[in-house]
């Protein structure tokens, strides 16, 4: 590494940069099962097997509640088409609490097999690093003290941006297992209203959200590869202009590429919802 404080500053900034997005990528092919050793998982299976124990009980209150809003009468109950139905509704509505664990990771495997798709079809098997051009850094090396005064203002502005997007950048990524931790713990009480007709919606609506999350996956990788397109074509520099002018040009073409990746992140979720309807 060169030993300009200038060339360091940017070095540094930019290694934080790529080692987030390097953990970015990783993540992505991480199961919750296995995030942080798995230890979080066993919590979280803990806690969801308690939890389904409040979901039968609600189970009974939403199969009755909507017993008596469907039916007109305790005669139509005894119609064995209704009886049937009924029935069969209770009984999916047990089985969706029992198996729920299971029904919610297969649909993550589902989503994360669309994730490994992108990621194999797109030919990248890692991102690709964002590196100071060598120009850059040679026109850096040679200016003097006073040269580098506003180089110094440029790179320690530049520097921090970068280093305050990477981690907003991971924040996201790590907030998205916060969900499927969440939705994963208190799945047995929204899948309890499958139960009666009237508060089926609520257990609909909890799937869609649920595979919303997922996908979130599916939209970062999207953002990272594109990402990744544009990192491998750097900001073209002008050997020719001042150090400051090639390093604010540099750093503001990469500031803004940068922005672009981190708002596509933090509206994988919204562009999700808008996707499912939600």
């Amino acid at each position: 590494m060169s030993d300009n404080w200038v060339v360091q500053n940017l070095q540094n900034a930019l290694d934080t940069w790529n080692a987030k997005l390097q953990e970015i990528w990783s993540l992505l092919t991480t199961t919750p099962q296995n995030f942080k050793g798995g230890g979080i998982w066993s919590v979280i299976v803990n806690i969801n097997g308690a939890m389904q124990a409040i979901g039968l009980a609600l189970l009974v209150l939403f199969f009755v509640v909507g017993m008596v809003k469907t039916c007109g009468s305790f005669a139509e109950v005894k119609k064995p088409e209704h009886a049937l139905k009924l029935f069969v509704r209770f009984a999916l509505a047990k089985g969706a609490i029992t198996y729920g664990m299971e029904l919610m990771l297969a649909l993550f495997n589902i989503i994360q097999g669309v994730i490994t798709t992108i990621m194999n079809t797109s030919g990248i098997s890692t991102t690709n690093a964002t590196v100071l051009p060598q120009e850059m850094i040679d026109k850096i090396e040679s200016c003097g003290f006073f040269e580098s005064i506003p180089l110094w203002a440029v790179t320690l502005i530049g520097g921090l941006f970068i280093t305050i997007m990477s981690f907003i950048l991971i924040m996201t990524v790590y907030g998205r297992f916060f969900k499927l931790y969440m939705y994963t713990a208190l799945a047995p009480v929204p899948l309890s209203t499958f139960a009666g007709e009237p508060s089926q919606n609520v257990g609909k609506s909890f799937i869609k959200s649920y595979c919303a999350v997922c996908l979130e996956g599916a939209v970062i990788v999207l953002g990272c590869i594109i990402f990744s397109l544009f990192a491998a074509s750097p900001p073209v520099v002008n050997p020719d202009a001042a150090a400051v002018t090639q390093v604010w040009s540099y750093i503001g073409e990469l500031l803004f590429n940068m922005l672009v990746l981190v708002g596509s992140v933090k509206m994988a979720d919204r562009i999700v919802r808008e996707m499912l309807g939600l």
